[in-house]
């Protein structure tokens, strides 16, 4: 029987979360590790410098005082009493799209599990403001899910799934796009006087690539794009390789150092 992990970066009792495990029901055994609130644009962070507090609250559920990637380590090496055979994140609360890959807790719960080489999944509902479901996205994790427990995965990749709220039933595989949004720095002062800034972001889409995650959520379709851990740039190891013959001092460094005995000059 598979087992599956499901965790997040909204917090264990998030209804997207709630929403994956009903429709993961039946799949497996399913155990839960997930931040006991909400830590979006974690990233792939660390809790290094205090200690990560953690607590069971239900049957083969824990509660992790930490990140998203803190409580697939947890999970991983403490509390399961064996690896999983995939682990899910999410189903997160609004889109993790392009650029914001890199920000994502979720995505950087499912980078962890990939680093541990277990297959993994990011799960999004592609929506802003209110309004949010979480059936369709969930229904489709289950579904892919699936797939992977079937099929496989390739190593070192993971699949970063989102789903539009209206959701037309079209499936594409994309790329990640470029960035299409600038940030906003929104300032004001708190009661006693102190700046601040509200962090936000705008969308300008313009010669949006159709081969792109954003062109498939535009159009009403689910998007999925699968990201890899290596991110070497291939093509640079070629083209500026030769500047390594300009900034090596080794040569240098190995020069017989000249000794002055005393009395010599």
């Amino acid at each position: 029987m598979a087992h599956i992990l499901i965790t997040n970066d909204d917090g264990i009792q998030a209804e997207g979360l709630r929403a994956l495990v009903q429709a993961v029901e039946g799949l497996g055994t399913i155990s839960v590790v997930a931040p006991s609130h909400e830590r979006s644009a974690a990233a792939q962070s660390l809790t290094l410098r205090q200690p990560i507090f953690w607590e069971q609250v239900a049957e083969r559920e824990w509660a992790v005082e930490g990140t998203p990637a803190d409580s697939v380590i947890l999970a991983l090496n403490k509390l399961l009493p064996n690896r999983p055979d995939l682990v899910i994140s999410g189903v997160n609360r609004g889109g993790n799209l392009g650029e914001n890959v890199f920000y994502s807790g979720t995505v950087g719960a499912a980078m962890e599990a990939a680093i541990n080489h277990i297959p993994a999944i990011a799960v999004s509902v592609a929506h802003k403001g209110r309004g949010f479901r979480f059936e369709h996205a969930a229904k489709f994790a289950r579904d892919l899910a699936q797939l992977v427990l079937a099929e496989g995965m390739p190593q070192g990749v993971l699949l970063n799934v989102n789903v539009p709220l209206v959701w037309n039933g079209g499936v594409r595989f994309t790329r990640q796009s470029k960035k299409v949004t600038r940030n906003i720095l929104q300032e004001g002062t708190d009661p006693r006087g102190r700046g601040y800034f509200w962090l936000l972001e705008q969308e300008h889409i313009e010669g949006l690539d159709p081969a792109s995650d954003y062109a498939a959520i535009f159009d009403g379709a689910a998007s999925i794009t699968p990201l890899q851990l290596d991110r070497t740039h291939e093509t640079s190891l070629n083209h500026l390789s030769h500047w390594a013959a300009k900034l090596d001092t080794s040569v240098e460094a190995d020069e017989p150092i000249a000794v002055t005995r005393p009395g010599q000059k």
